[in-house]
């Protein structure tokens, strides 16, 4: 008997431990590789290009659960293939993990729907703090990120709580640059190269302006004419401007064509109406 383990004991030494060392390396190199892609992640979290401190805060989040979440996947895939060179019959653990997992699943899948809506969210910046979005049917600013809820303030300043597994389609109304569309309404009897004239200068004195200038991202355009309609003639003058400041620069813009209108003596169509009209954004999936 003494014997014979001593025989298992040295065929195991030379067969089984040489399999279970392989094993166990190559999970530490896959834990290796996982750390350095997840340190990259932090790095770039303390950039300061960066658009906020919160930003850089997920990013970190995101890297701490890409680690803990990956880490635990290689050591239990790495344990699945050592069990059985110990004679360790790993169907029954399998069948067991599956039906705990099967009933965490449907206790929690709400939950896990959620975090992985808000992993990919995150991890494609599909959206950020500050930018106004409409998901799940509200529009608003986004207040609060996490894996779990989007938080958003709309123009009331009512606070909308939006869960991500609720997130189907996004529309980033600013991203990179939002549109400022100007429908004027003039007199029909107004010479129209004249109207196109005077609105070229007021947004080339808007681009010029130390105030106002740097809100702007390209040059304001006068298409021309957009509608005609009984005595009334309206034409469109279209900014892009920097995100979140499209109001302001649609306000100051219908204060200085309403000033130079009146300086010059153009008279507005009836009846007496300006309005203004913002171009769709491009929805952000």
């Amino acid at each position: 008997m003494i014997f014979d383990w001593h025989d298992d004991l040295a065929y195991w030494l030379r067969h089984g431990l040489p399999r279970v060392l392989v094993i166990l390396i190559v999970a530490a190199i896959l834990v290796r590789v996982l750390g350095l892609f997840t340190g990259k992640l932090q790095q770039f979290s303390k950039r300061d290009e960066l658009p906020s401190r919160l930003r850089a805060q997920q990013l970190r989040t995101l890297a701490a659960v890409i680690q803990s979440v990956g880490v635990f996947v290689i050591y239990f895939i790495a344990l699945l293939q050592i069990l059985p060179i110990f004679n360790v019959d790993v169907k029954p653990l399998l069948a067991s993990a599956g039906i705990v997992g099967l009933a965490i699943g449907f206790g929690a899948q709400t939950m896990v729907h959620d975090v992985i809506n808000g992993f990919f969210i995150l991890l494609e910046n599909i959206y950020d703090l500050g930018d106004v979005v409409k998901i799940a049917g509200v529009q608003g600013t986004v207040e609060q990120m996490s894996l779990r809820k989007t938080v958003l303030r709309d123009d009331s300043g009512a606070v909308h709580s939006v869960p991500n597994n609720a997130i189907q389609i996004i529309t980033n109304m600013t991203r990179d640059w939002a549109q400022v569309a100007l429908h004027v309404s003039v007199d029909y009897s107004e010479s129209s190269d004249r109207i196109i004239q005077l609105l070229k200068q007021i947004g080339s004195d808007l681009q010029d302006d130390p105030q106002y200038g740097a809100f702007i991202v390209g040059e304001p355009q006068v298409p021309g004419i957009e509608r005609v309609s009984g005595s009334e003639v309206d034409y469109l003058l279209v900014v892009k401007v920097r995100p979140g400041k499209q109001h302001d620069i649609r306000r100051e813009l219908r204060k200085r064509i309403k000033d130079c209108f009146e300086q010059n003596k153009i008279k507005a169509g009836a009846p007496n109406r300006m309005y203004v009209i913002e171009a769709p954004p491009a929805a952000q999936n």
